[in-house]
């Protein structure tokens, strides 16, 4: 894994994105410059094609990225892959098109070659995705990862690795004397017999994850996982396993200790006037944008089952704090008519038939907008939830007051990691994306959860 501006990525993701990059920019160099006819350094064609290039490797990669195309590990199964590559093909060339529309080249010769050129390099990306090649040999991204450890934990780990990420090659469980009872196949567990720095070397490892059930009285080889360490062995414990590898805190993983001695939970100056700016001139963007969907939603709302068009509702803000939440009504107005808040749930009988449209497209959300302006949300967060339940949840599951450390999101990790929530249990899955953006936000990680928010509402993914 990769690590940007607090935010972990994939090598493969980050290989692939700087190939496709170099590919879009050089064909269009190259495409240029042979047009021009005055050899390879032609400084007038190289410009033109770094711009031009630039612009439209920006555009087809920010596309790819809303369509969950660089997801990693990907959640998606062969046939969406295979849609949403046909959809980005079209984006792609869509937005090859405008650009040379409106940065025009010398001649619409030159714009047509140029096109021409980039369609060829789209098709064979558009192939590659179709029929699940990879554009790096298998030997390159593949990592060879040991387990150490053999009971309940261990087993999770290794779950996650096989069912996550094809490139990962589990080699096996290292046995510690203090888990007598393994929880995995015996078959997998690499023999007592062999030091760990023995079983390192002989299986070519690159990578250990701890995950011992019980680290006391001297289960952990600390002189042997230091000595892997100095030699390039990567080592990391099952926390950080799954806050690099699945973007999660994992809440039978953590600890205090490893909250509160680790890095992250950032909430410096400029850091918060950044966030600020951003909210500021994001929702002001959106708002103008998406007023004439607005208006037809509160009009189709309004005749169906008259007013309100809207509703307010107590929630909890940034450090406990209550503040109304403004959405457009998609239940009945009578959906809560004992006084007793309810969870909502798939095929909740309670929402209207506008709003089954307005909540499968998010459309509902828009008027939280002006709980950015006022400064009670942020455009990236936990998702606010109301006292009610937010008492009950803190009770019942660990660590469920730190999401309240920041303000709360229109969007956020959770939401575009995790279908709707609609049950504690859920709400428990949910929180470890959301520790996990409350430990590592930046403004980074914020652009990357707005660009997968716009694949989420253009799939209905998560949508109730």
């Amino acid at each position: 894994m990769i690590k940007i501006s607090s935010h972990y990525f994939h090598r493969r993701t980050i290989l692939q994105i700087m190939v496709y990059a170099v590919l879009i920019v050089g064909t269009l160099i190259v495409s240029l410059t042979m047009q021009a006819g005055t050899g390879m350094f032609n400084v007038s064609a190289i410009s033109s094609g770094v711009i031009r290039g630039a612009l439209m490797a920006i555009g087809i990669l920010t596309v790819n990225f809303a369509l969950g195309l660089y997801e990693q590990p990907s959640t998606l199964t062969v046939g969406q892959v295979r849609a949403r590559a046909v959809l980005s093909f079209l984006f792609s060339m869509a937005i090859a098109g405008g650009i040379l529309f409106l940065l025009p080249l010398q001649s619409p010769y030159q714009n047509e070659q140029a096109l021409v050129a980039l369609l060829i390099i789209v098709s064979g990306m558009l192939i590659i995705r179709l029929f699940g090649g990879n554009i790096f040999p298998a030997s390159y991204t593949r990592q060879r990862v040991l387990v150490f450890g053999t009971g309940a934990r261990a087993g999770v780990v290794g779950q996650s690795l096989q069912e996550n990420d094809p490139s990962i090659e589990l080699v096996g469980y290292f046995s510690s004397s203090n888990e007598k009872e393994p929880a995995v196949s015996a078959l997998r567990v690499i023999s007592s017999g062999q030091t760990l720095t023995d079983a390192v070397s002989k299986y070519r490892v690159d990578k250990i994850v701890v995950a011992l059930s019980e680290r006391r009285g001297g289960s952990m080889p600390m002189r042997e996982l230091l000595d892997c360490k100095v030699n390039g062995i990567q080592v990391i414990d099952i926390a950080t396993h799954f806050e690099q590898f699945l973007g999660q805190i994992r809440l039978e993983a953590v600890s205090a200790g490893w909250l509160i001695f680790g890095d992250g939970f950032k909430q410096g100056l400029v850091r918060s006037i950044v966030k600020w700016l951003f909210d500021m001139i994001g929702a002001s963007l959106l708002l103008i944008i998406a007023s004439p969907v607005m208006l037809v939603t509160a009009l189709l709302i309004f005749m169906e089952g008259g007013g309100p068009v809207l509703y307010r509702q107590e929630r909890v803000g940034r450090n406990g704090r209550i503040f109304n939440v403004i959405k457009f009504r998609s239940m009945r107005n009578d959906a809560e008519k004992d006084g007793t808040p309810r969870w909502a749930s798939a095929g909740d009988a309670r929402v209207t038939r506008i709003g089954k449209i307005i909540r499968k497209m998010r459309i509902d959300e828009l008027p939280q907008l002006f709980c950015v302006l006022k400064g009670d949300m942020s455009l990236v967060g936990p998702r606010p939830e109301r006292p009610y339940f937010v008492d009950q949840l803190t009770r019942e599951i660990p660590y469920y007051a730190l999401r309240h450390g920041i303000k709360p999101g229109l969007t956020g990790w959770a939401q575009v990691r995790y279908h709707y929530g609609a049950s504690i249990k859920d709400t428990e899955h949910k929180l470890q994306y959301d520790l996990y953006y409350v430990k590592n936000h930046s403004w980074f990680l914020d652009l990357v959860i707005l660009f997968e928010t716009v694949g989420v509402v253009l799939t209905g993914k998560g949508a109730q």
